[in-house]
């Protein structure tokens, strides 16, 4: 298999100078007439550029890239527009690397949309035996102002937590399994000193009691892991925040088996796992102050005779009994199994799980918005402005309580799949598991994926929530920072 891992991205820095020799990018931004940036005076077709966000044109050697009202969305899908097109043209024998000329006023949020942008829209995840194309290597923006490196620096990071994420994700599932994901876990985290990787194998999970990841990895020859990631953080005085994240590496539904249209789409079922590690990596990597641990539950859903069944009863860790009534929904039982053991034994301030859980979150609100359960109103809010600022977009969605009484189940403690809307069924049956810590639960079977290119997302893993995730943690690197 040639599919080198981590998929580079294009390095993006920040100078104060243009380099000789060196092809320019200038920028456009919507007016009547377009409104063009530094060396728009060289401009040699007018009637060929657009102020549009994304918009590209070559002129001779140079590019403009339209950056639309200037709002960060249109900075971040310049980025990605741009380094796509300069990826094509590398491929006929173009330059690989550019300097863009910035507007003395940009600002740093723009800059940081924009090389995030650059950095993740022209990712490419390909298995081949052949060589892959020319491709850009490096943008230098030119631009003078307070900030702006530092904006490049976190953007950077992100994008290395996206593309971790789509890597994770993207990896066929004949190469992944419980025990590669814990492995590729270790190896992402050595990029990052002091954040910690325990991998914990079938025999401990069963010591330890934990019947919903055993039950769901129990028809697969390749045994389940359950991998903790734990960054320190420096001040014992700041909250202690775990995120859990579904890690099934390959989901055929168990007996109650999916249809085959679709199926190949579950290696992507780890994409909430996936969002963990890679935020965990990304925290650790700008030395949050902040306590964060990361639980992944990994399994394989397969189809065998040690498979469970429809009707079975589990017992999690903790003690909490499940009556099982579809083998499809196998990721809520691995997250309670977590989140159990989050709350008897990391003592966590807040409580996140991040998962593609059900299929009615993406019919409820499509594929670029996740869903968003709290028990917390602050923690909500936090989640959502997070993802505002990174360019992932989250709605919330209401926990019902008149719901509550359907989890229970007549011949256990709950039931897995209770009647009713299923995004917030499944929400309510993990509550059951979180004890009385701030939670909450995202949902993104909708955004985890894409079939086409949009913004600065590529068709496959997008490795949505990633980026939220490390955001979320940021907000809490002060002191008093819940409630």
């Amino acid at each position: 298999m040639r599919a080198p891992l981590p998929t580079p991205l294009v390095t993006v820095e920040v100078a104060d100078t243009l380099r000789r020799g060196v092809p320019a990018v200038l920028v456009a931004s919507t007016g009547d007439p377009v409104r063009l940036g530094p060396g728009g005076e060289d401009v040699v077709d007018l009637a060929d550029v657009s102020g549009k966000a994304g918009a590209t044109s070559r002129q001779g050697r140079a590019w403009v890239v339209g950056v639309g009202d200037g709002g960060p969305g249109d900075w971040r899908k310049a980025g990605a527009s741009l380094v796509r097109a300069l990826h094509a043209d590398a491929e006929k024998a173009g330059g690989t690397t550019f300097d863009v000329r910035l507007p003395e006023d940009v600002t740093a949020a723009a800059v940081a949309a924009f090389t995030l942008g650059a950095a993740v829209g022209g990712y490419r995840f390909k298995v081949s035996g052949e060589e892959p194309p020319k491709r850009v290597k490096s943008l230098r923006l030119v631009a003078a102002g307070a900030g702006l490196a530092e904006a490049v620096r976190k953007a950077n990071t992100l994008a290395a937590a996206t593309s971790l994420g789509r890597d994770l994700a993207n990896t066929p599932s004949n190469v992944k399994d419980p025990s590669w994901l814990a492995a590729a876990a270790v190896k992402a985290a050595r990029v990052a000193p002091g954040l910690r990787v325990d991998v914990r194998d079938e025999k401990w999970l069963a010591e330890q009691g934990f019947g919903g990841v055993l039950a769901v990895g129990g028809g697969s020859s390749r045994p389940p892991r359950f991998i903790e990631l734990t960054w320190p953080g420096t001040d014992s005085g700041l909250p202690h925040l775990v995120l859990v994240g579904k890690g099934i590496t390959f989901d055929t539904g168990g007996i109650s088996i999916k249809p085959a249209e679709g199926m190949h789409l579950m290696r992507t079922d780890m994409s909430g796992g996936a969002a963990v590690i890679a935020a965990l990596v990304g925290i650790a990597q700008q030395s949050l102050p902040v306590r964060v641990t990361g639980l992944v539950p990994a399994a394989e859903n397969h189809v065998s005779g040690s498979a469970y069944r429809p009707g079975d009863v589990i017992t999690h860790y903790g003690g909490t009994t499940t009556e099982v009534t579809n083998t499809d929904a196998e990721g809520r039982l691995v997250l309670a199994d977590a989140l159990a053991y989050a709350v008897r034994n990391l003592r966590p301030d807040v409580l996140v799980d991040v998962a593609t859980l059900t299929g009615a979150m993406k019919v409820t609100l499509g594929v670029r918005t996740g869903g968003l359960f709290a028990t917390d109103d602050d923690l909500a809010g936090r989640i959502a402005d997070a993802g505002a600022k990174v360019g992932e977009s989250w709605w919330r969605m209401p926990l019902l309580e008149e719901l509550a009484e359907d989890v229970r189940s007549d011949i256990a403690d709950v039931r897995q799949c209770p009647p009713g809307p299923g995004g917030i069924t499944a929400a309510l049956f993990l509550k059951e598991f979180t004890g009385d810590v701030p939670w909450a639960h995202l949902d993104i079977a909708g955004p985890a994926r894409a079939d086409r290119v949009y913004d600065e997302v590529v068709a496959g893993a997008t490795g949505f929530a990633a980026r939220t995730l490390i955001e979320l943690a940021e907000t809490y690197t002060q002191p008093n920072t819940i409630g």
